[in-house]
């Protein structure tokens, strides 16, 4: 019975361990079954998963089924009708007498008033036609040309909304990078806070330190602790949020590469401006209107063209009178021409060339807004990296100053307040750091963005 007690014991006080140990061990097999996220794979998931670049590839797609149903009316049109009826009332045709003339020897013919009937019975006309447009060819041509156009605008808001999305993805994995790094900060300084809380626990046992000055290092460890949490709660929704433009389930685990430190990133400000003409999606866009402006302005002319179409017919019956033929064909030449419209045609056209300067004028504005955002872009670019230099040495600095004051504490050289002033100067420091460096790759994207880079 005592072996058996003393069994019961030592279980109850290595359980715990036990189960310890199997935590650690989950936590462990968990953390490396987190994935890894690059800012090189986060780019390429969003634009291969994210629902809008999807609906916009589908416009792209769209628009080249368009061309393609558009080059089919260049072609002869086959159409067939049937009709089917059943009589109510018969078809009388009636024939006067001599009506087809009176001949010598043979006398009128026919000698008598005559009335063929059709039987009250089911009847049908078939209509076979071939049509190909002669003179339209000139206005589905136009119209192919406008078709390439959209197409070709569907394909610079793709890549405008592609450029946008990796824009937002490089700022929201920046953001996951900035509170990352805020949280191996705020660790840090827990421990510090720890330390510093030991040791202010054995001057206050020797009676060195005033109990306030105790509780003072305990208050700030308290709220490093309560900062902790805010921004763990904080990382969580950046993820989800990150996940969200990834095109993949929000709760999708996943952990960020280390912060990068600032390139040598240099541009030239001339060479920039002439690559954002070039590539910015919109003021390709806004020239591709242009274009299209001035079709739909052609287009509306070419509608004072009389329709011309070569046409052949076949008309065949069923069930009517042998008198009525049982096959008919024809060829020809089909003419549609609206003679008077009241001016309509001319007012439109008025307004299609309206619509041609406004297009022009659209180039106008996009170029000058573009040249505005990329000086712009570059300027806050070179006020970032300045920035980014200027916290560097501040924080190297304030690191400098809580090793000193620190030592000079443990050395009784020094007074507590003096530390925990040097401590949170060095908390700001960091902060303002982590700032700089997420505004610096904030504002090269930005500017990545400006001068059109897809990436």
């Amino acid at each position: 019975m005592c072996g058996l007690k003393y069994r019961l014991c030592v279980l109850v006080m290595i359980a715990p361990l036990i189960c310890g140990a199997i935590a650690v061990r989950a936590q462990s097999r968990e953390a490396r079954d987190v994935e890894v996220l690059t800012l090189d794979q986060a780019i390429a998931i969003a634009l291969r998963g994210n629902t809008q670049i999807v609906n916009a590839e589908l416009d792209v797609r769209r628009s080249g089924e368009d061309f393609a149903a558009m080059r089919t009316r260049r072609l002869p049109s086959f159409k067939f009708e049937a009709l089917g009826t059943q009589q109510l009332t018969p078809i009388d045709f009636t024939f006067e007498k001599g009506v087809f003339g009176t001949f010598p020897g043979t006398g009128p013919i026919p000698a008598e008033n005559t009335k063929l009937t059709t039987p009250l019975k089911p009847t049908a006309i078939f209509t076979t036609q071939v049509s190909q447009p002669l003179s339209q060819l000139h206005t589905i041509n136009l119209n192919l040309k406008q078709l390439a156009l959209k197409g070709e605008i569907a394909r610079e808001e793709l890549r405008a909304q592609r450029q946008q999305l990796v824009r937002d993805v490089k700022r929201a994995y920046f953001a996951v990078l900035q509170t990352q790094s805020a949280l191996d900060s705020a660790a840090e300084t827990i421990r510090m806070y720890k330390e510093l809380d030991r040791v202010t626990g054995e001057y206050l046992a020797q009676q060195v330190v005033l109990k306030t000055e105790s509780l003072d290092v305990r208050s700030r460890l308290a709220r490093s602790e309560y900062d902790t949490m805010t921004l763990v709660d904080q990382l969580a929704i950046q993820k989800q949020q990150l996940n969200q433009l990834l095109g993949r389930g929000v709760l999708t685990g996943f952990s960020v590469t280390p912060v990068p430190g600032a390139d040598g990133y240099e541009a030239d400000l001339v060479a920039a401006r002439t690559q954002a003409l070039q590539q910015r999606p919109e003021l390709r866009e806004a020239r591709l209107k242009v274009k299209q402006a001035e079709g739909d302005r052609r287009i509306k002319k070419a509608e004072f063209i009389p329709e011309v179409s070569a046409t052949f017919q076949h008309i065949s019956t069923l069930n009517f009178n042998s008198f009525i033929p049982k096959s008919y064909m024809n060829i020809g030449v089909t003419v549609t021409w609206e003679v008077f419209d009241w001016g309509r045609r001319k007012h439109e056209l008025a307004e299609k060339d309206l619509a041609a300067t406004q297009a022009s004028n659209a180039v106008r504005d996009a170029e000058s807004k573009i040249l505005i955002d990329v000086n712009d872009k570059f300027n806050k670019l070179r006020q970032a990296r300045q920035l980014l230099a200027v916290t560097e040495l501040s924080r190297d600095s304030a690191v400098e100053n809580v090793r000193v004051l620190t030592n000079r504490y443990r050395a009784q050289m020094s007074l507590l307040k003096d530390v925990l002033q040097a401590q949170s100067q060095l908390e700001q420091a960091h902060d303002q750091g982590r700032q700089a460096l997420l505004s610096f790759w904030t504002a090269k994207a930005e500017f990545e963005n400006a001068i059109g880079e897809d990436k």
